[in-house]
């Protein structure tokens, strides 16, 4: 590493400088001795630190060339690499080469994305099937007896199946069997606490046994989506979408609906069997995995149980406040359902713009910039993609409440508190969505019981405060070098 202060000069220095007469016209030269070490350093790193974005790439230049602190201070007069690299970068003026062609890992194609959105989606058929198993009597909100357990169920699913997916994804980067141990034991598991849950409520013989269903359905979904069988996934739902699509047409027996969700639950829970045992086939004995803090994925099943409770409201907020006419907002949360398939998408090409911004950027402020507008596109894109997808839903299903102005506006700031949260969730943050999304639904839940305001509205204002703040996190971390690693 060059840049050391020299006592002693390479050649004499003439007789006129030694004796501190300057040529007349000529600026007297700084001696070689008391030249900048600073100077030298940049004139050497000079490439590096044109082409860098932020002073900390010239810091770890610095430090992978075995700069230590000391020799900073000593030679520099800096207190650290950060300190020297940040004087560096200033010294030297940006010139950025124009950006080579690079592969985009975040590139997908969107016909994935489609297929998750039909698989997302076409469980809401279970529920028409399933309505004579919840018939008779209605509850104090006048819904079927059982409901309550039923969404309890669902929100413990929602909630297991979140962290447990997370955990068997870490897992699986780790390899195929790994994962498969991890699924052996949290989809059984997480099927029996949703079931347990159901038997905190009022309940009959009937919705307990859909909620059994239910948890069972959920558990084996989730471990064809982590080991990518999606289109397994679709073959095994054939059942349920068929019957759903009978029923707009003609009425259809009990038992034989009957017979159509037990196919679709026997068809993927043994596809999610058969999945996990191949795991032992593909993969080859090694190392074992590192162990995970139990508390690794807490934050994920939180933020799953935060969304599944708004989601909840948005559905039955006007049903549990006892609003005059209400009904159920089922269009609402099949437009939501529907759309995250595109948010799925969207990450990815949130992602994918950004590294591309990054190649672009020349300083930090350019870079934040960049990711700011990434970020507002594909928000925007989301915003519309689900502002279609209600206007439809709510089209073809008016049996629900009408597609108000508020009530729109609130299913759009729900459905980017979902999207961000995921997006932050994609950069490695799973605290701040987990906190947010617990909060706005505790805040909606609180504000239900005291009857604050009309849920509509109340969700607006939760959800906008939420959503905010979410894209407020995601904006500042596009705009940082380290998320694009």
């Amino acid at each position: 590493m060059s840049g050391l202060l020299r006592l002693v000069p390479d050649e004499p220095e003439p007789a006129h400088e030694l004796a501190g007469t300057p040529v007349a016209g000529r600026p007297r030269p700084r001696p070689r001795w008391a030249a900048d070490p600073i100077d030298e350093l940049a004139e050497e790193l000079a490439a590096v630190c044109a082409v860098a974005v932020h002073p900390d790439e010239i810091a770890a230049v610095l430090e992978a060339d075995g700069l230590t602190g000391e020799q900073i201070t000593e030679r520099y007069g800096r207190a650290d690499a950060f300190e020297l690299a940040a004087e560096l970068y200033a010294r030297v003026p940006r010139s950025h080469p124009e950006p080579g062609p690079r592969p985009d890992p975040w590139r997908v194609h969107p016909a994935q994305f489609l297929l998750r959105a039909l698989v997302f989606t076409l469980p809401g058929f279970g529920y028409a099937l399933g309505s004579p198993l919840m018939s008779g009597a209605r509850d104090g909100y006048g819904l079927p007896q059982g409901t309550v357990g039923l969404v309890l169920s669902a929100l413990v699913a929602w909630a297991w199946n979140q962290g447990f997916a997370h955990r068997a994804y870490l897992r699986l980067a780790v390899g195929r069997p790994a994962a498969g141990r991890c699924l052996r034991w949290g989809a059984p598991l997480g099927a029996l606490l949703a079931t347990a849950a159901t038997l905190a409520a009022p309940r009959g013989a009937g919705v307990t046994s859909f909620a059994a269903g239910q948890a069972v359905y959920l558990a084996a979904a989730t471990v064809l989506l982590v080991l990518g069988r999606e289109q397994l996934l679709l073959l095994t739902l054939l059942p349920t979408a068929a019957g759903g699509a009978l029923l707009l047409a003609v009425p259809l027996p009990a038992p034989v609906r009957i017979a159509l969700l037990l196919a679709t639950v026997a068809g993927v829970t043994g596809a999610a069997v058969h999945e996990i045992l191949r795991t032992r086939e593909t993969g080859t004995p090694g190392t074992p995995p590192p162990p995970l803090s139990p508390l690794a994925s807490l934050p994920y099943g939180l933020f799953g149980l935060g969304c599944g409770v708004l989601t909840t409201l948005a559905a039955l907020g006007d049903v549990l406040r006892h609003s005059p006419g209400a009904r159920t907002a089922g269009a609402a949360v099949i437009a939501l359902t529907l759309s995250m398939g595109a948010a799925e998408w969207l990450l990815y090409r949130c992602r994918s713009m950004a590294l591309a911004a990054l190649t672009r950027a020349t300083t930090p402020r350019g870079l934040l910039i960049g990711g700011v507008r990434v970020l507002a596109f594909c928000a925007s894109v989301y915003l519309a993609v689900l502002t279609v997808l209600a206007l439809a839903t709510g089209a073809l299903w008016p049996d629900g409440p009408p597609v108000t102005a508020v009530r729109l506006a609130g299913l759009l700031a729900l459905g980017t508190v979902l999207w961000a949260g995921l997006l932050l969730q994609a950069f490695g943050v799973a605290w701040v969505p987990a906190l947010l999304c617990l909060g706005a639904a505790g805040a909606e839940s609180a504000a239900l019981a005291l009857r604050a305001s009309t849920p509509p509205t109340v969700q607006l204002l939760v959800c906008t405060a939420a959503a905010a703040a979410l894209l407020a996190v995601s904006a500042q971390r596009l705009g940082r070098l380290t998320t694009h690693r």
